[in-house]
């Protein structure tokens, strides 16, 4: 039976078709759909971690007892993970376990642009990318054959068109694989530095065998075409995008496994074309290997290093021009991200901006809280670093900057990675102030549970940390929970923990306004009588907020009445409805 899916449910599942038992993952886009929907399988265990390092070391021990196991992330999560990861290419598997990366081309959703192909290469571990749905599938069920084959954890390559993209797929049955023993082996898992220098040579064996396997894989094949000058080759996305121009016209070699790239197949390829290209987005990994094996290709002198391809950028770079588009009769309007109507997050970085203070953000939706007209943060750098940010910031800066300074994160992130931060303040005393913006939930990703929620992937009841307690814990102590909706409080809470004279943490709790269970209240209304068009509501950036014919404006479909814009009027025209 074929089935019309994304990329993402597609891999969940091949996963579960592969037999996996155990998916550990942390959320981020564009991956978090795999372990959403592997989680909707009851007779497999998914789970939240709190980051992506848990998560691999979980799918490791899955892995080690036995099972198949494995952990999804997106590109800049394995370079939390990516410690696990260069130990486990040393141990090898048990069961077989399949590492989950998406890369995000353009940056549709990340702070970077980083190609994940260079962890498959430095961890030397097997990769595969597929380039579309039915691929998705049938690779993601196979790489645990190839992981168990080979004694290896294996990469397995998204980005977010693929991830995101519908295509046809073979749905199959789950095969079920049950667990191998478990058998004591120190030389083989504990990588001590006698043990590791001798499972090093067993990870160069093992590559040459790869590259053996890479020569007539079935992840890889020649489609070859009407025209024998023009031979292609290509991987993932690009292969669409070839194909949509060029059709049957040109021969092309399909890469589906990256990591470790053959030699053989590549010269024979060659050898049969006149003139030959590699298409692939980012870095020229591919075409750094053709060169490196002797071939003449051309690549990275025709197409860019930076975002996204498309059938326009291939038929400009190979034919000259770009096919016929349609193109809107209007141009669309700049609809650029804004924190949502009601967003918690927006009345205390309404206060942060009023009293002009430097502010070190984090990554999630607060991250909006840099945009106009609220511009409130100063720096964005990666998960957890606001808290260490500041730390630093503040021992730079001494007494001038721990009175002006703040930083910013949000409750699944702190989670994440900014716990060891803040023991980092406490341990090494600095005067700093962190705010936690507790939505109670991971927001920006979807809408997932995070260890402060008190629910699992699946809702079920589970553990919840007390971040009060936690905080207290680690030794700060001064721990305050303000209401973000009331803007007196949080501006009397951030003066009073700016001029104390130790380390403090502001918890700004109210849940995100778009959960199920959160009930807004009766939109507000403007009397226009009594609107002054002072605009002092407008620099909360509210969308519910305009200004037409010299006057504010609610838009009632919008507008949730959380009463933060009423707090501003000194005229008292925002009421009720």
């Amino acid at each position: 039976m074929k089935e019309l899916i994304i990329g993402n449910k597609a891999v969940a599942r091949g996963l579960y078709e592969g037999g996996v038992q155990v998916i550990s993952s942390y959320p981020g886009t564009p991956s978090t759909e795999i372990t959403e929907f592997a989680a909707l399988y009851n007779d497999i265990h998914c789970e939240w971690a709190p980051n992506e390092k848990v998560a691999m070391e979980v799918a490791f021990g899955a892995s080690l007892r036995g099972v198949r196991s494995a952990c999804a992330m997106k590109h800049v999560g394995l370079n939390v993970a990516a410690d696990p990861l260069f130990t486990m290419s040393y141990t090898g598997v048990n069961g077989g376990l399949v590492v989950c990366v998406a890369d995000d081309p353009a940056m549709h959703s990340s702070q970077n642009e980083q190609d994940s192909r260079h962890y498959a290469i430095a961890a030397k571990v097997p990769m595969l990318e597929p380039a579309d749905s039915a691929e998705a599938l049938a690779f993601a069920k196979s790489a645990f054959d190839l992981s168990e084959q080979f004694d290896t954890p294996v990469l397995f390559r998204m980005c977010t068109r693929i991830a995101h993209c519908q295509g046809l797929a073979e749905i199959g049955q789950r095969e079920e694989h049950p667990a191998k023993p478990y058998e004591k082996n120190p030389a083989k898992y504990i990588m001590m530095p006698g043990n590791a220098k001798k499972r090093h040579p067993i990870v160069e064996e093992r590559t040459a065998k790869l590259t053996e396997y890479a020569e007539s894989c079935p992840f890889n094949k020649v489609e070859w075409g009407k025209d024998g000058k023009l031979g292609i080759i290509t991987a993932g996305t690009c292969y669409q995008y070839v194909k949509e121009v060029f059709g049957d016209d040109v021969s092309v070699l399909k890469l589906g496994m990256i990591n470790p790239l053959p030699v053989k197949l590549l010269k024979d390829f060659a050898s049969k074309v006149e003139r030959l290209v590699v298409i692939e987005e980012l870095d020229p990994i591919i075409e750094s290997h053709c060169k490196n094996v002797g071939l003449e290709v051309e690549g990275k002198s025709l197409f860019s290093m930076i975002g996204e391809f498309s059938q326009q950028t291939v038929a400009k770079a190979l034919l000259g021009s770009t096919p016929e588009t349609v193109s809107a009769d209007s141009p669309v309007p700049v609809r650029p991200p804004v924190m949502c109507a009601g967003c918690p997050h927006r009345g205390i970085y309404y206060t942060l901006a009023k009293n002009k203070l430097t502010v070190l953000g984090d990554i999630g939706c607060y991250t909006l809280g840099a945009t106009p007209p609220l511009n409130a943060l100063d720096s964005t750098l990666c998960m957890g670093a606001s808290i260490s940010g500041i730390h630093g910031f503040n021992k730079a800066g001494g007494a001038e900057s721990e009175g002006k300074t703040v930083c910013v994160i949000g409750d699944s992130t702190f989670m994440h990675s900014g716990i060891t931060g803040l023991v980092n303040v406490s341990y090494n005393a600095s005067n700093s102030t962190v705010i936690i913006l507790d939505n109670s939930i991971t927001g920006m990703t979807g809408h997932q549970q995070n260890p402060t929620t008190g629910y699992n992937i699946k809702g079920d009841p589970a553990a919840k940390v007390d971040l009060e307690s936690l905080c207290r814990a680690v030794g700060i102590n001064r721990v305050r929970v303000v209401d973000p909706y009331d803007l007196k409080a949080c501006d009397k809470a951030v003066k009073e923990e700016l001029a104390a004279n130790e380390p403090s943490v502001i918890i700004s709790r109210r849940p995100c306004m778009l959960l199920k269970y959160v009930k807004a209240k009766a939109p507000l209304q403007v009397d226009a009588d009594k609107c002054r068009s002072c605009k002092s509501c407008m620099r909360l950036g509210c969308p519910a907020l305009s200004m037409k014919g010299g006057k504010a404006v609610i838009d009632t479909t919008q507008c949730v009445g959380c009463g933060v814009c009423a707090q501003l009027c000194a005229f008292d025209a925002i009421k009720e409805g």
